[in-house]
């Protein structure tokens, strides 16, 4: 097993915490409408999955799928406060619940973190000087 670096530890720990938020307040998303628990649901399994992926060294498929689902979790989190869910009203006093805000800050970090992750870096510019030697223009 690959040592894993500060930013794998970073991107684990956010996604406990995403899918821990969602695996506890899952129980009170089925009260609201049984497809809103199973989706807090399948977002807490699927940060874990994810969590367990990034430490597994498969680095690439966990850092897509908690991204996915960090986006999932934003996507829903805003659509509940602004045009509600299918069959939900709009909840817009509930912008600044604790949980929530934790969430999306979390998610929002994770996603950040995970791209910086994933997608090509740009090469490195390489210089057409040579060490010690100093431009021909302005020698008199």
């Amino acid at each position: 097993m690959k040592k894993l670096n500060m930013w794998a530890f970073i991107g684990i720990a956010l996604l406990v915490i995403i899918g821990g938020i969602h695996l506890i307040d899952a129980p009170d998303s089925f009260g609201d409408a049984p497809y809103k628990g199973v989706l807090f649901i399948l977002n807490g399994v699927g940060a874990l999955l994810a969590s367990g992926l990034i430490l597994r060294n498969r680095n690439t498929a966990g850092w897509w799928l908690g991204m996915v689902v960090a986006a999932g979790a934003i996507v829903g989190y805003v659509m509940s406060r602004t045009i509600g869910l299918p069959g939900l009203d709009a909840e817009p006093d509930a912008w600044f619940e604790t949980l929530g805000i934790t969430s999306v800050l979390c998610e929002v970090v994770f996603i950040a973190i995970g791209a910086w992750m994933v997608l090509p870096k740009p090469a490195a510019k390489i210089s057409n000087r040579i060490p010690g030697n100093t431009p021909l223009y302005n020698q008199r």
